[in-house]
């Protein structure tokens, strides 16, 4: 039990030439070790890689043991680069990159037998950039970290219903790709985010953000973990215990598509 340490002699390495890369449990790094983080690391702009496991819900170990707010307190702090990767693809992109990048990086790591969702031949991670993987008019999906490959099957869902939908995945978490986000909500008003985390101070809040920022009106519909602590049990209960699935993605663009769309409103909704 000694993150604190582990983020501090990181910091400590990095002010002798090295790169270093601490890595340990997501809620551990974020929420034991948050001070040395923002003191050690990022004030100082030590070049640490922080790479956190089992972040959201993919353990079922309860709330000791599931970062469901990481996104939002590494978001918070200046200086930091944080990063939710979709798969095996672009984890094994993403190292490289962060290695060459000068300065703290956070990032979000997926553990085990880890699934290749995006070609790694015509995938490129580009850091700060969000990808739009599919184009549709009806609804739009802003998706982030394994939430993109469940995502992805949302979409084909509603394409068979008859609903065009496209899919921005968001890696980067900061720097957010606004002009990406706010680029694809001019085109389609109508949004559902989805992300393994809060439904506040994550990818929604960041989206919400750059709609006010721009005053652009938007319906957004929001699919992630609510405000309370997760149960303990298999990860497929808990997806559907908090309604994080193909299913609920897929119901959250069609209510969204039902709805009028009310052009003189600027609220957010969710």
């Amino acid at each position: 039990m000694a993150e604190q340490n582990l983020i501090g002699i990181a910091a400590g390495l990095s002010r002798s030439g090295f790169t270093p890369f601490a890595t340990t449990y997501c809620v551990f790094a974020t929420r034991r070790a948050y001070d040395f983080i923002a003191i050690g690391a990022a004030l100082g702009g030590a070049n640490v890689k922080i790479i956190a496991g089992l972040p959201g819900l993919t353990t079922g170990y309860g709330g000791t043991h599931q970062g469901i707010e990481d996104l939002a307190l590494m978001r918070s702090i200046p200086n930091l680069t944080v990063i939710d990767p979709c798969d095996a693809t672009e984890l094994t992109q993403i190292i490289p990159v962060i290695a060459a990048h000068e300065g703290p990086v956070y990032m979000r790591l997926l553990r085990g037998q880890v699934p290749i969702t995006f070609d790694p031949v015509s995938y490129r991670f580009e850091l700060g950039k969000a990808k739009l993987l599919c184009e549709g008019a009806d609804v739009a999906i802003i998706s982030t970290g394994l939430m993109t490959a469940r995502a992805l099957k949302a979409v084909t869902e509603l394409n068979s219903k008859g609903v065009s939908a496209s899919l921005l995945h968001v890696s980067t978490l900061k720097p957010f790709d606004r002009d990406s986000v706010i680029s694809l909500l001019r085109r389609v008003p109508r949004v559902v985010t989805a992300e393994n985390h809060f439904i506040t101070g994550g990818l929604a809040s960041a989206v919400a953000d750059a709609v006010v920022d721009a005053g652009i009106a938007v319906q957004i519909r929001r699919v992630g973990i609510p405000d309370c602590f997760c149960e303990s049990g298999s990860i497929p209960y808990l997806v559907k215990r908090y309604e994080m699935d193909v299913a609920d993605i897929t119901s959250a663009a069609s209510e969204l598509v039902d709805k009028p769309l009310d052009k003189t409103k600027r609220s957010v909704n969710g």
